[in-house]
Order: structure tokens, then C-alpha cells, then sequence
């Protein structure tokens, strides 16, 4: 049996040990083995000061070359989309800098924000009560528009399809027959909106029911940081779907850290949707925004959609090649049958 002696004894002998450790090694450590840990720990210094130092200049020529893609972007992009009027979608969480720096980038282009919609959490609710209110909502709307829905779809898509018909038009008229801002906005597409509004399932800014012949959708910066699936990924196909079919160009665009694995750019680059509307992934960057535009203008032409932006991310180039030019594309805007046969 262990009694209160033997656990003394135990403790004495380990802090004797200790002590014996210890002055050996203080020993040990004045000769030799000192001198080695010494020049160890100058070169790891010098190693580390070394990183810092590409890490600075690396860092001091991301932020050069991001003014000089904010400095060129308006030589680059004049005149790309003249005439043409283009309507932002936000999901939730979407970055504000994105949305700016795309309206920036469209003024630059030529074209015409006429607002945005943002849609919010309720509208990917899939509980049974979101559900109810949304198809609720969809049906009156699309009764009074006299929308025919597909009723093999999800109610987000449903609903995707009233907004999308309502505003969208992929019609080359829009183009250059009258400034934008003299174009009013659709009596029936601002009750629809107001609609959608009341019941919670988006917000608006602008005059996102004015008649547009555009779309960009922003999505969120990251995928879920628990792993899970994201309501908004479910719901996003659909969604640039319907956009994409009603309008003439439609591009998605996402920030360049935030679009990786399991992020809502790399699901709908891994769908049959990809060819219907162009990515970009690092719409949060000057050079990106740019490529967004140059984008809608490749499909306004009658070219394919692309996936553009950091290989790292999925994209197949960097912007589309060869560039596009207003004479490609603000003038000579395809029909629609022409659009879609191109694709």
C-alpha cells in the first residue's frame, strides 16, 4: 500500500532532479550547445526578416497595381456599354465596396445603375411559413402581371422568375434610343417590387423597376465557416437562371478571398449555369470590376459566357481575350434569339 511517506519521498526525488537538470544544463549551455543555439537563432531572425521584407514589397506592389487599375479603368472601359442600363442583386452579406466599385465601374462603361435589389434573409427562409408567404406573394404578383410560372420550380425561383420578367428584357431597343434616365420606371414592376418589399423578402435602392437590359449579382464574401450548407448556394442557380434568360448579359461576381472552395462563385462555376452568365471573382479589386464590364460586353456581342478572375479560384483567364470594344458591343447589341444561340 502507497502511504503519505512513499508520495514525500517521490516529491524530493523529482525536484532533486530538477535541480540536478539544471545546473548541468546551465553548465552544458555555456559551452558548445550555446553556441549553436545562438547562431540557430540569428539565422531564423535573419530568415524572418527576410520574409517580411518580400511580404512588404509584395504587399507595396498589390497596392501600386491596384491604383493603376483604378486609373485606367475609365480609359479602358469608355464607351463599352453606352446605352445600356444595368441592375444590381445583392445577397445577403454581400460587400458594400463590391456594389460601389461596380457602379463606378458601369458609370466608367457608360451604362446606367438604375438601382438595386437586395434580397434578404426571408427570401432563402425554406421554413413552411417563409415558404407560404413568399408563394403567397408570387402568386398574386404573377396573377396581376399575368406571368405564367413554371410550377415544376422552387418558390425563390418562381418568385426570381416575376422579378426577372418584370424588369429584365434582353431587347437591343433599350440600347441607344433614348438617354436611361429619360426610360420610366414599370408601374408593374414597382407594385411587384413594393410587394416583395412588404412581405420582407428584399429591399430596394434607386429605381431597380426602371426597364434594364443588365444584371450583376454580388454574393457574399465566404462560404459558411462551419462547413454546412449555405441557403443562399441553394438558391443562387436558380437565381442567375432566371436573370440570365430574361436579360441580355448577366455577370456574377464575388471578392478574391471569398471565393474559393464551397464559396457560391465556385458552385455556379461547377454548374450547367456557368455558360449562361460570366463569374468574376475578385470584384472587389479595381481590375476585376473592370473585367465584369468587359464581361457583359462579350455577351452583349454575342460571346460566350467566361469564368474570369484567380485560377486559384476556378477561373479559366483572367478577363476575357481578345478585349472587347463599344463598337463589339454598346452598338451592336444582339437580338435575343441571337444571344441565345450563341451560347
Amino acid at each position: 500500500m502507497i502511504d503519505f511517506r512513499y508520495h514525500l519521498v517521490s516529491i524530493v526525488a523529482v525536484f532533486l532532479a530538477l535541480a540536478i537538470g539544471i545546473v548541468l544544463g546551465s553548465t552544458e549551455l555555456q559551452g558548445p550547445a550555446f553556441s549553436l543555439l545562438d547562431k540557430t537563432t540569428s539565422k531564423l531572425q535573419s530568415e524572418l526578416g527576410q520574409v517580411s521584407s518580400q511580404r512588404d514589397a509584395a504587399q507595396q506592389q498589390a497596392t501600386e497595381g491596384e491604383l493603376y487599375a483604378e486609373a485606367v479603368e475609365p480609359a479602358v472601359l469608355r464607351d463599352l456599354l453606352t446605352g445600356h442600363r444595368l441592375l444590381i442583386v445583392t445577397e445577403p452579406g454581400a460587400q458594400t465596396s463590391v456594389v460601389s466599385g461596380i457602379t463606378t465601374a458601369a458609370a466608367h462603361a457608360g451604362a446606367t445603375v438604375t438601382g438595386e435589389i437586395n434580397l434578404q434573409p426571408k427570401f432563402f427562409d425554406t421554413s413552411g411559413a417563409a415558404q407560404d408567404s413568399l408563394n403567397q406573394t408570387t402568386l398574386d404578383v404573377a396573377q396581376t402581371a399575368g406571368i405564367q410560372l413554371d410550377t415544376s420550380a422552387t418558390y425563390q425561383q418562381q418568385a426570381a422568375q416575376v422579378i426577372a420578367s418584370e424588369i429584365l428584357t434582353a431587347s437591343s431597343g433599350l440600347a441607344g434610343s433614348r438617354p436611361a434616365s429619360d426610360q420610366g420606371a414599370s408601374t408593374g414592376a414597382a407594385t411587384m417590387l413594393q410587394a416583395y418589399a412588404a412581405s420582407q423578402f428584399l429591399s430596394t435602392s434607386g429605381k431597380p423597376a426602371t426597364p434594364t437590359t443588365l444584371a450583376v449579382v454580388v454574393t457574399p464574401q465566404n462560404a459558411p465557416s462551419d462547413g454546412g450548407a449555405d441557403q443562399l448556394d441553394q438558391v443562387l442557380i436558380p437565381l442567375v437562371q432566371e436573370l440570365a434568360a430574361k436579360s441580355a448579359a448577366t455577370v456574377v461576381v464575388g471578392s478574391s478571398t471569398g471565393s474559393g472552395a464551397g464559396s457560391p462563385i465556385a458552385l455556379l462555376r461547377s454548374n450547367t449555369v456557368s455558360s449562361q452568365a460570366s463569374t468574376v471573382d475578385d470584384a472587389d479589386l479595381a481590375a476585376g470590376q473592370t473585367v465584369a464590364m468587359q464581361a457583359l460586353a462579350v455577351e452583349l456581342a454575342g460571346g460566350k459566357a467566361g469564368s474570369y478572375g484567380f485560377t486559384a479560384n476556378g477561373a479559366s483567364a483572367i478577363a476575357p481575350s481578345p478585349v472587347p470594344t463599344p463598337s463589339a458591343s454598346a452598338s451592336a447589341t444582339p437580338t435575343p434569339s441571337t444571344k441565345k444561340a450563341s451560347r
